[in-house]
């Protein structure tokens, strides 16, 4: 199994992951062009796709999909108040009806020989999901697009054996930026983006010995750079995990100097991750 992020950030999201015998995307917020370049650096084309599963409609993760589902015929597996949004959306112009598959957070969708997981997230969209993909006992998470987390989201991702976690924003860069008042409390709220420092805090309760890779996406081209997520998220995860130490806490010793951790590019194809 293996997963590769195409393109990550707040102007565009579309994440590859497969199997030697079936091949997703998960969103394609940027063009469908883009979209047929990165998988061409995977040697893979649009051909070879068997669905694209959408997180929300929000453009940066729908940009490329009527495109290519007009083009390629694929299905697409979105919650129903995803799939409602999307049609309204214009600029996605119209897809035909049976390409549209409906998914339901906690319950497994089958494609072939992978399982996706479909769990709640909070954001504020029609009905958004984050997804969990899995190929025999290997599991990816694929998790951006959140103002904030709790129980729920942290039992979905046990046990993840890697991840793509959005480390958005620097909260500092974000308040003193030229963003507008309003734009900014969006952001900052449990409807909007999780933070370089709400990442590692919620990274650091995802760990465990078998964790083989963490990717940071979703980065906002105006409020982080790719440095300043690596380095707060490792920060803060090394913070929390000394800090649950001395109180007694339960918790992994693996530390972010166990495991490989990416920034995923917003421009190009990440690194391919095989989970071995």
């Amino acid at each position: 199994m293996r997963i590769c992020s195409i393109a990550s950030g707040s102007s565009g999201n579309c994440i590859y992951v497969g199997s030697d015998a079936t091949h997703l995307l998960v969103d394609v917020g940027i063009s469908g062009k883009r979209t047929e370049e990165g998988l061409r650096e995977l040697d893979l084309s649009m051909q070879d796709i068997d669905g694209i599963f959408i997180t929300h409609e929000h453009t940066d993760h729908i940009a490329g999909l009527g495109v290519l589902a007009r083009k390629y015929s694929v299905p697409i597996f979105a919650t129903r108040g995803t799939i409602a949004a999307i049609k309204k959306t214009a600029s996605v112009g119209e897809i035909p009806e049976e390409l549209f598959q409906t998914v339901y957070a906690d319950e497994k969708v089958i494609v072939k020989d992978i399982v996706c997981n479909p769990m709640r997230i909070s954001h504020d969209a029609a009905e958004p999901v984050a997804y969990r993909i899995s190929h025999g006992k290997k599991k990816v998470g694929i998790v951006t697009d959140l103002g904030t987390y709790n129980d729920y989201t942290v039992e979905c991702l046990k046990e993840m054996d890697a991840l793509l976690l959005e480390a958005n924003h620097d909260v500092n860069m974000l308040q003193v930026g030229p963003y507008p008042y309003y734009l900014k409390q969006r952001i900052l709220g449990d409807r909007g983006h999780l933070s370089n420092e709400r990442a590692g805090q919620l990274l650091c309760d995802l760990l465990h010995d078998k964790l083989q890779a963490v990717m940071l996406g979703h980065l906002s081209k105006e409020n982080n750079l790719p440095e300043l997520a690596y380095e707060s998220v490792r920060v803060e995860v090394t913070m929390a995990c000394k800090s649950k130490e001395q109180s007694g806490e339960a918790f992994s010793s693996i530390k972010t100097s166990d495991f490989p951790m990416y920034v995923a590019s917003r421009s190009k194809p990440s690194q391919i991750i095989h989970i071995a």
